[in-house]
């Protein structure tokens, strides 16, 4: 999960915002540890030569450094950013090869569901996508806020209950890389983790096809059963038998799960005793 280690355009784009963040910023760290370290040398008690001045109040020359390094440092950091949040919109179209993937993800309690409706297939804690073509992504939560993550392939972004957000990526090299959830939700939180596959553009309709003969089925009864907060470990595949299931998930037609629980009995009647003042 290397952020350094950037395996896409968007990817790389951050890593270099954060690169240009840290240098532009070290333009006020690195003088301000060498001038810490002079002055402590400079008026140490064995220095004849330091100059004791108890009626000095005001420099001209020193106000101007004071004043204009942090000026600039931030009008530069501010460019950086405002002209790299306008670039990595995540909705902003990702150019690729080969046709774009549309992706539909679901974060559950503690899981992640990815619903390919073009294909009319789904898979959980799994994400199979061809290398360089464009993925265009549409996210919501069946349960609590969460964020979807995957650090070598770009930026992360939000999950809501009742609403939609987009996010569109790309993956440049072939391997097996790691997603996460970025945002805490629960006692299975640690575990909600997702394999990502970026497999050659002529291997995916395979892949396509031998997910699709999977027993499995994902409708909304199988969904509501993914809905409980289990931790999922062995990543199973369904055939999409439904494949409005994600507007009725995101409209909130179908209820979200019931998020995280309290489970200690310390902690219940804690909030009883709220509940009671």
């Amino acid at each position: 999960m290397n952020i350094f280690d950037p395996q896409g355009s968007v990817a790389a784009a951050d890593a270099t915002i954060l690169i240009d963040s840290v240098a532009i910023m070290l333009a006020i760290v690195l003088p301000t540890i060498v001038a810490i370290l002079a002055f402590a040398f400079w008026f140490r008690e064995s220095n004849p030569r330091a100059m004791y001045r108890p009626d000095w109040a005001y420099s001209g020359r020193i106000e101007l450094v004071v004043w204009s390094i942090p000026a600039l440092t931030v009008i530069l950091l501010g460019g950086v950013a405002w002209i790299g949040s306008h670039q990595l919109d995540p909705a902003a179209e990702v150019q690729g090869t080969g046709s774009p993937v549309r992706i539909q993800v679901v974060s559950l309690d503690w899981k992640w569901l990815f619903i390919y409706p073009d294909q009319r297939i789904a898979t959980v804690n799994a994400l199979t996508v061809p290398v360089g073509a464009p993925l265009r992504f549409e996210l919501t939560s069946g349960s609590v806020m969460n964020v979807f993550f995957i650090p070598q392939l770009g930026s992360m972004i939000y999950t809501m209950n009742g609403m939609v957000t987009r996010l569109q990526l790309r993956a440049d090299n072939e391997g097996n890389y790691q997603g996460l959830s970025a945002h805490f939700s629960g006692d299975g939180f640690p575990e909600m983790l997702f394999d990502v596959h970026v497999i050659p553009q002529l291997a995916f309709p395979d892949w396509v096809a031998k997910t699709a003969r999977t027993d499995q089925v994902l409708n909304e009864d199988s969904y509501k059963k993914l809905t409980q907060q289990t931790i999922e470990r062995n990543k199973p595949t369904y055939r999409l038998s439904d494949p409005t299931l994600f507007q009725a998930i995101a409209t909130q037609r179908i209820p979200p799960g019931p998020g995280p629980q309290i489970t200690s009995e310390a902690a219940q009647s804690h909030v009883r005793g709220s509940d009671v003042r």
